[in-house]
This record gives structure tokens, C-alpha cells and sequence, in this order.
């Protein structure tokens, strides 16, 4: 056993766990890190969030030269896709950001160990893990463990990941060669991100949703505007749709579907199966230390972050609310932050989500069907792209912005946003509505122009019917 007892040992590397470590390790404490995978940063970095941005950046600008450029006067012939190359790039960006958190680790005086942690039972006023790696096992020690091991894809009984016909995400963002016949199972965030990307690359792609609407946690007027435009862009979206069984044939996968008029079959090469994902918490060895998981498969924290077991905490995935990466990072910071002593807070009304399809969808607060089941009351106001200067100069002119108030006070209760770089516009948004602020906050906001960001000043201004270009 180490004789070293840690401040705090992390388990697991990603956006909530190696931001953890670094805010611990600038507060004075002493920290180590277990990361089963040979590299940082986690799903987000390695296989999610940032392999496959790079893939929807690459595969749009290939799109875009293909159908897009000669509205601009600009003949394109001859544009041919190099997937390996495009698959190249993606991999350098993912080495480029796993190696800076290996730097910042360095710089920080962080101890990296590669293995899978398990927690051991005993310690007293410490807590004791076990790390089995390529070299055998060891024992730490520590004053304080955060696990913030993440989640995995969901893999539902009759589609059983094979790397080959059925894939998960991971997979879709390492294929060799463009699937000509892509049925996606799932609507929602990674369905769509990674349907458009195939799309756009020359599949067939086909997403089937077994809800009335995609995305379904977003504005229903928002995710009715994207599905039109997927739908624009050679995308088959099937909702109230069910996967029920596959069964390879000579021809390819034969999938049998069960629609509102029916059984219905279809017939492709993969099936990318996206229904979600799952906290990660197998091999932790839980239950050696007495910790069990609710209906949801996560665990229950304080305000501290703290599990019903002392000295054992969790952020991230593995407790309730959305799974996302800057959640998860706002979390650890907001641990390392209270477990020396301040008064730091997440604010969970405040959290935004994008869906970075073309166009984007973000959004952060309530959305209008949260308003009406809760019986806020609330006043809408809209403004569309395509009285954007900005947007058509750029030919992205699709979509609106969306403000949700109070009618009395102008307090701002939800800003959803579809259409060119809602993922950027959202943090304006997001701000605003951290401070509180109101209509007339955003209103008599000076906005330079031409801007995409004066869209979010006139749909405040349509609150009260006072937009200027609407």
C-alpha cells in the first residue's frame, strides 16, 4: 500500500473529474486521478463531444461546397471526400486536447495512474481504493474520493452492439468508408449530430423516434423548424416509430418498424442505435462501501456533492440532471471550491443545451410546454433569421429566436434559439438569465450590426410588440 495519504483521489478523467482535479489542485490540495482509458479528457474528449464536432464542421463545409456555394457566385466541380483524411484531423484535434490535459495535469502537480479503480471497504478517516492497470495492482489512499466516472451508451436487448451492423456512437465516429443505408434509433442530441454527419457525407440516413417529437426535452416550435430542415436536407425522420427486430440478410439488415399505420420494413447497412446513455458506475465496487444507485442508476449527493457515504463524492453523469460535458465541469469546480471551505453554487435553472445540427438548436431556462405544465404564466417573443441582415448575408438565414417572460415583471423564463451559431448566441442568452435580467435588460442592450446577436434584442423587443424589424 502507498504510504502517501492524498488529499483527494479522482476517479475518472473527463470534463467533470480532470476539472475537479485541476480547481483541487489550485486550492492547495494534494490530488491524484485513476482514468481506465490510456488518455484524458474522458467521452467528451476522446469519443463525444469533441470528435464529433469535428466531424459536423468538416462534413458541413463538404456539404455546403457540394450545394450551398453557387448561390454565391462561386462554381464548384470536382470536390471529392477523403474520409481518411477527414477521419485524420478528427484524430489530431482529439490528441491535441488530451494532450493539453495531460500538460495541465503536469502543470498543476496532478498524479495521473492509468487502471480501473475500485473503492475498498474500512479506512477510517480515509478512504481506500484499489487501481488494477497493465502493471498490476496497487492500494491509495485519500482524505476524500470523487468519482465522476461518466456514462455509457444505453444498449437495448434485441440491438446489441457489434461494432459491424449495430454501432453506437463511439463506432459512427471511427467508420471506415460512408454507410450507403444508415438507420438511426434515437432522436434526440447524438442521433441527429451524427445522422447529419453521414447525411451531409452521401448516406441514406433514416432516424426513427419513438416520441411524437425530436429532441424532445426542447421547444416544440424548435425542434418542429429543425425536423423541416433535416427533412430539407435528405433525412427520413419517422416519429412515434419503434425499432422492434433486426435480422441480417444477404441484402443488408432487414429492420421491422412499427409506425402509427403499421408494421413497416426497411432495409440498411448499420444501425446506429442512440436511445441515450447511462451512468458508469459498474466495477466501483459500490457496494463495498455501502453506496447503492436509484431507479436512474445514479447516486444521490448533498449540496456538497457528498453521497450518503463521508468522504465519498459524485458529479457529472453519475448524479441527477443533464449529461452534459460543461455541467459536469461546473460541478467539479463547485466541489473542489466547497471542499475548502466556500460558498460556490451551480446554478442548475441556467444550464444550457445545444444540438449542433445545421441549423443549431440551443436553449437555456423553461421552454413554453414546461410554462403551461407548471401554470407560469409567460408572454412569447419571436424574431426570424430572415430579417437578419447578418444571417442573409451569410445565406444561413433559417430559423428564429424565441423569448419566454413574465408578463408583469419582464423576468426572462427561457431563451430558445434555432438557427446560424445558436451555440454561440446561447451564451448571451445564458448570462442574462444568470443575472436575472429582463427584457428590457436585453432590449436596451446596444448590439453592434450587422450581427446574428441583434435577433436576441429584437425578439425581446417582440415581447412587448416593440421590435423594430419584425
Amino acid at each position: 500500500m502507498s504510504e502517501k495519504i492524498y488529499d483527494l483521489i479522482v476517479i475518472g478523467a473527463g470534463p467533470g473529474g480532470y476539472v475537479a482535479a485541476i480547481r483541487a489542485a489550485q486550492l492547495g490540495f494534494s490530488v491524484a486521478v485513476v482514468e481506465k482509458r490510456a488518455t484524458l479528457g474522458g467521452v467528451c474528449l476522446n469519443e463525444g463531444c469533441i470528435p464529433s464536432k469535428a466531424l459536423l464542421e468538416s462534413s458541413e463545409h463538404f456539404s455546403r461546397i457540394n450545394h450551398e456555394l453557387e448561390d454565391h457566385g462561386i462554381e464548384v466541380s470536382g470536390a471529392k471526400l477523403d474520409l481518411k483524411k477527414m477521419m485524420a484531423r478528427k484524430d489530431a484535434i482529439v490528441d491535441k486536447l488530451t494532450g493539453g490535459v495531460a500538460g495541465l495535469f503536469k502543470k498543476n502537480k496532478i498524479v495521473s495512474i492509468t487502471g480501473q479503480a475500485k473503492l475498498l471497504a474500512g479506512g477510517g478517516s480515509t478512504r481506500k481504493i484499489e487501481v488494477t492497470g497493465a502493471e498490476g495492482s496497487q492500494q491509495l489512499v485519500a482524505k476524500t474520493i470523487l468519482l465522476a466516472t461518466g456514462s455509457e451508451a444505453i444498449e437495448l436487448p434485441h440491438l446489441i452492439f457489434n461494432g459491424q451492423t449495430v454501432i453506437n456512437a463511439r463506432d459512427a465516429l471511427s467508420l471506415t468508408e460512408v454507410p450507403k443505408r444508415l438507420l438511426v434509433v434515437g432522436g434526440g442530441v447524438i442521433g441527429l449530430e451524427l445522422g447529419s454527419v453521414w447525411s451531409r457525407l452521401g448516406a441514406e440516413v433514416t432516424i426513427v423516434e419513438m416520441l411524437p417529437q425530436i429532441i424532445p426535452q426542447a421547444d416544440p416550435q424548435v425542434a418542429q423548424t429543425l425536423q423541416r430542415s433535416l427533412k430539407k436536407q435528405g433525412l427520413k425522420i419517422l416519429l412515434q416509430t419503434r425499432l422492434d427486430k433486426i435480422e441480417t440478410t444477404a441484402d443488408g439488415v432487414q429492420a421491422t418498424l412499427t409506425t402509427t399505420k403499421g408494421e413497416q420494413q426497411l432495409l440498411c447497412d448499420k444501425v446506429l442505435v442512440a436511445t441515450g446513455r447511462r451512468a458508469y458506475s459498474a466495477e466501483l465496487g459500490l457496494e463495498a462501501v455501502g453506496l447503492q444507485t436509484n431507479k436512474q442508476g445514479q447516486l444521490e449527493v448533498d449540496e456538497n456533492y457528498q453521497t450518503t457515504v463521508s468522504g465519498i463524492y459524485a458529479i457529472g453523469d453519475l448524479i441527477p440532471g443533464p449529461m452534459l460535458a460543461h455541467k459536469a465541469s461546473e460541478e467539479g469546480v463547485v466541489f473542489a471550491e466547497r471542499l475548502a471551505g466556500q460558498q460556490s453554487a451551480v446554478n442548475y435553472q441556467v444550464i444550457p443545451g445545444v444540438t449542433y445540427t445545421w441549423p443549431e438548436v440551443a436553449t437555456v431556462g423553461k421552454n413554453e410546454a414546461e410554462l403551461k405544465e407548471e401554470n407560469i404564466p409567460y408572454k412569447a417573443g419571436k424574431f426570424f433569421f430572415a430579417a437578419s441582415g447578418r444571417a442573409l448575408c451569410t445565406g444561413m438565414s433559417e430559423g428564429f429566436v424565441k423569448v419566454l417572460a413574465d408578463p408583469e415583471s419582464g423576468r426572462i423564463h427561457g431563451i430558445h434559439i434555432v438557427g446560424p451559431q445558436a451555440s454561440e448566441l446561447i451564451a448571451e442568452a445564458t448570462t442574462v438569465l444568470s443575472f436575472g435580467g429582463s427584457v428590457h435588460d436585453l432590449a436596451v442592450t446596444c448590439h453592434a450590426h450587422p450581427t446574428l446577436a441583434e435577433a436576441l434584442k429584437e425578439a425581446a423587443l417582440a415581447v412587448n410588440k416593440e421590435a423594430i424589424h419584425a
